[in-house]
């Protein structure tokens, strides 16, 4: 510590430093030389000289001490002054730690707040949210509740309605049947066609000749003959068919009381002996011509075109019946006969059915107790489930129109066209027989076939407004294009070379389950 001046405490006193400054160098002040003392005088002096130097070491002494005394309590002093301020230091850096350490116990009991209210407002949003979608659910399942409940109302409904319309279905099967054995014994009388007696039909058929024999199914043989001078084809009933009776009652209940120039014509029967006398077809089966038996020229496209249309014209005609609806149950090729112009009419309505217009209109279907029909044109549902509707023959009429372009067995066919389009080699399905395919409008036609031809019952189009309009629209176009006066195959050569070939009926349907004219073996 630097030393400090003290004069201060000499009460205003000069410093003695000044006056004795020559008594530290140890020599005795001196007198002035102009002085004479004498002896006296000199003794005199000495003793004050000493007297006085006492008092300045006295002096001197005390006043060191004073001195070191101040020093001691300026130094001690300082220390506590050091120690108060390190002390004060430590507390302010204390201080500032503690305030710190509060500024980031508040930031962190600030953001732990926020957050806790972030967390409070999505709880209260998750629970505003759990409550919405509970409403939402209840009112769902109120929904669904009274759903259910208006769906059993309307199938205890549908389920009355048809069990009516069985009712009413099945009173009019055994007033038919009724019909029907009066007709077997000859008590028919306003049964509209002619009845033939059974030497007619032999005189006719030349006692049945193998050689007039055009075709045979498991209903019987067929006979191609004269009748009043006009061609005839006679059916004639095996003894031994199965179910041969029943299918013979129905196609006389159908085809007597139903004209139209797509379906084939009944002219007579013999119902004693089972003989059906229907219109000569000099072009044979649809399937006959398509698979070209017999080295037969093919159909050029403009006349398959027209005859799917005339095909549709005809069913649609069974389902419009009145007052029910009558459902074919076996349309293919086999059954699709034509005659010398190649006018398409739908035969062998041995398998219809009258469907009660309540059911077909409303109910859609009706349950029959065994399925009937050819395998790869029976409608899938109705197969699997024996509910019977207008739809059922749309199913197998979406595979013979397949079956007109392409002239291929129906077995896969649906899914081959489907497949030939998805990868592009649609052509390729087509019948190579017929060399000018309008592709586009054949790629319609097919794709208007797989729509009939669609598993799902109710996801096939409608005949009346959707089917019929397209192959009309097709079959003005193949006549636009038609040269005027020009028919495929139609000179008498072409139509002898038919007859001799058994084309007519059942020649294609002996080699499949049903036949046209020839029933089913």
């Amino acid at each position: 510590m630097p030393d400090s001046d003290i004069s201060f405490v000499s009460s205003g006193r000069p410093s003695l430093d000044y006056h004795f400054a020559s008594m530290s160098d140890g020599d005795a002040p001196r007198l002035s030389t102009g002085s004479d003392f004498d002896t006296r005088s000199t003794g005199s002096s000495y003793s004050g000289n000493r007297s006085l130097d006492l008092s300045f070491q006295e002096s001197c002494r005390l006043s060191s001490s004073s001195q070191n005394l101040v020093t001691e309590d300026m130094e001690a002093e300082m220390r506590r002054l050091r120690q108060e301020l390190k002390q004060t230091m430590e507390m302010y850096s204390s201080a500032c730690k503690e305030a710190l350490s509060a500024k980031q116990q508040a930031r962190e009991l600030h953001r732990w707040r926020m957050e806790e209210e972030q967390r409070l407002e999505e709880a209260r949003m998750s629970e505003e949210q759990a409550l919405a979608l509970v409403e939402k659910e209840k009112a769902k399942c109120k929904a669904a509740l009274e759903a259910a409940e208006a769906a059993e109302k309307i199938a205890q409904f549908e389920a009355q309605k048809r069990r009516a319309a069985e009712l009413r279905a099945i009173q009019d099967a055994e007033e038919r049947k009724k019909a029907g054995n009066g007709l077997s014994h000859g008590g028919g009388a306003d049964i509209r066609y002619r009845r033939y007696e059974i030497e007619e039909i032999e005189s006719a058929t030349k006692d049945f000749a193998n050689n007039l024999k055009i075709g045979e199914g498991g209903y019987g043989p067929v006979y191609r003959a004269h009748l009043d001078h006009t061609p005839v084809a006679i059916k004639v009933l095996r003894p031994d068919a199965a179910q041969g009776r029943s299918q013979f009652q129905q196609e006389v209940e159908v085809l007597c009381c139903i004209r139209h120039p797509n379906m084939v014509l009944l002219l007579g029967a013999c119902p004693e002996y089972g003989c059906l006398v229907y219109e000569y077809m000099a072009n044979g089966s649809l399937e006959d011509r398509l698979f070209r038996r017999g080295n037969t020229p093919p159909l050029s496209w403009q006349l398959r075109f027209r005859i799917a249309a005339e095909i549709a014209t005809g069913l649609l005609f069974l389902h419009q019946t009145k007052p029910e609806p009558l459902v074919h149950r076996d349309l293919k090729p086999g059954n699709i006969l034509l005659d010398r112009n190649f006018v398409s009419k739908i035969s062998d309505v041995g398998l219809a059915r009258l469907v009660p217009p309540s059911v077909a209109d409303s109910v859609t279907q009706y349950r029959m107790t065994s399925t009937a029909g050819t395998f790869c044109y029976i409608d899938p549902e109705y197969q699997q489930t024996g509910m019977l509707g207008v739809k059922s023959d749309i199913y197998s009429l979406g595979v013979m129109l397949l079956q007109i372009i392409t002239a291929k067995p129906p077995m896969g066919l649906t899914h081959h066209v489907q497949r030939a389009i998805d990868k592009g080699t649609f052509e390729d399905m087509l019948d190579p027989t017929v060399p000018d395919w309008p592709v586009e409008e054949a790629l319609r036609f097919a794709r208007l076939a797989l729509q009939c031809a669609e598993l799902r019952r109710k996801d096939r189009p409608d005949l009346g407004n959707e089917v019929l309009p397209e192959l009309n629209r097709l079959r003005m176009l193949a006549d636009d294009v038609s040269p005027a006066g020009s028919s495929p195959l139609n000179s008498q050569s072409s139509q002898d070379v038919f007859s001799d070939l058994q084309s007519g009926y059942d020649s294609s349907r002996s080699r499949s389950s049903t036949s046209s004219y020839g029933g089913r073996r």
